[in-house]
């Protein structure tokens, strides 16, 4: 009977060692650094970058950013009405390396009521939901060479203009531009519109 407690009392006494030390391995694991490596791995996972898109370059966050840099306010090259009081000046009509056509300007609600930009992205229901409050909706027409001329979009038809224009309060002032393929050196003046403005000639320079 001695022999048989001796034996179970060491087994006992054993598997108690076994677990303690099992205990401790887990928790200078768990230790390591402050995190658990696993749940690390869960909670970031990691992913590709994926190239940016051209809209994403100039559009819409740099579409945002690009508009009115380095173009004084006071230039007039144009002025439109619109509707609900809107007024759009432009500010600069030039070509840009690469074949593009850049026109930025500044549209200021003269009117009395907060107006909504819907309507300046055109009726195409995918730029529309592509481009939502945008200026994607405008064009350019060259009437020497009979060529009409849409804002440059990517592949995911996302366009290289002013996007998420939020409502603009009256006595306020929202800054766009838009990208469009540059007509031929030959090509001086072309009409420009923009939904629910009145058509207005630009003359192009560079």
């Amino acid at each position: 009977m001695s022999m048989r407690r001796t034996t179970t009392t060491r087994r006992a006494m054993t598997a108690v060692t076994i677990t303690a030390a099992l205990a401790l391995a887990l928790t200078g694991c768990g230790d390591d650094g402050g995190e658990d490596p696993q749940s690390t791995g869960s909670t970031a996972p990691s992913a590709p970058a994926s190239p940016s898109a051209p809209e994403d370059k100039g559009e819409p966050q740099q579409e945002d950013t690009a508009a009115g840099e380095n173009v004084d306010p006071n230039v007039k090259l144009a002025e439109t009405r619109g509707q609900g009081g809107f007024v759009l000046v432009i500010n600069e009509v030039k070509r840009d390396s690469g074949g593009f056509l850049t026109i930025q300007g500044q549209v200021t609600n003269e009117g009395d009521t907060r107006q909504t930009t819907t309507t300046w992205s055109g009726s195409e229901v995918n730029i529309v939901n592509k481009n939502p409050n945008s200026v994607a909706g405008a064009t350019l027409v060259d009437k020497v060479g009979k060529k009409r001329y849409y804002v440059l979009r990517d592949t995911d038809s996302r366009c290289l203009c002013t996007t998420a224009i939020t409502p603009i309060a009256p006595g306020k002032t929202a800054q766009i531009f838009m990208q469009f393929p540059a007509p031929p050196q030959t090509t001086t003046e072309v009409d420009f519109t923009l939904p629910t403005f009145a058509t207005t000639s630009l003359k192009i320079s560079g």
